[in-house]
């Protein structure tokens, strides 16, 4: 932690969207909670309609980031092939936001040397709690996440459509927050506060800004 900085860090992630129904619901709960979020994005989900959720979630002062253009393993991919995933989805973001994506996350948290050749964007990860299945439960969501916080991290959510337990976990995970004394920040706010400048082919894909654990 930056010694110089007073307030307990968290930044909430989603990815997989942006779409018009489980996207629309996280926005609601930040909205309800006067928090805010950072939104990892496929590019192929953006669409007229979806664009205009994405909008409205930058203008609530929500981050927007890139999650590739279709959610493939692209540790399959050729060097090419990888940029051009991520520009196509950097130039999405860009045209609905007026925002260039700072931040990569891979699909699937499929690494490579190959693919941090060639990202321009610094990776990240985050704390997990299954909440892509279906089987996992709103409250169990919810214990997981809360087990895992800690001043500077970063949880890693999904909005993909239909998700609607991680909805539901939202209205226990934000409070119990909000009470241990955590400010919600974007990832790019938690790297500024935490003193840390992330680096492409830095090799490291961060779940905290402290991390330095290298890939390999």
């Amino acid at each position: 932690m930056n010694s110089d900085r007073k307030r307990r860090l968290i930044a909430l992630t989603f990815d997989d969207g942006p779409n018009t129904t489980t996207t629309v619901s996280v926005l609601e709960k930040l909205e309800k909670y006067g928090v805010t979020a950072s939104f990892f994005v496929v590019g192929d989900n953006v669409d007229e309609s979806s664009a205009e959720i994405m909008k409205r979630a930058s203008e609530m002062g929500c981050e927007i980031a890139n999650h590739s253009q279709t959610h493939s393993d692209m540790t399959k991919m050729t060097a090419d092939e990888i940029k051009a995933e991520l520009d196509y989805t950097s130039a999405k973001v860009k045209e609905v936001t007026g925002k260039a994506p700072r931040f990569f996350r891979p699909p699937y948290i499929a690494i490579s040397d190959g693919l941090f050749d060639a990202a321009e964007l610094p990776f990240i990860c985050g704390f997990g709690c299954e909440d892509y299945n279906d089987s996992v439960t709103a409250e169990e969501r919810a214990r997981r996440t809360l087990s895992q916080a800690r001043d500077g991290a970063i949880i890693l959510l999904h909005d993909m459509e239909g998700n609607f337990r991680t909805v539901d976990a939202l209205d226990i995970i934000i409070p119990s927050l909000k009470e241990q004394g955590y400010s919600f920040v974007t990832v790019s706010q938690l790297f500024e506060e935490s003193g840390v400048t992330p680096a492409p082919h830095a090799r490291i894909v961060y779940s905290y800004p402290q991390q330095t654990e290298l890939y390999g």
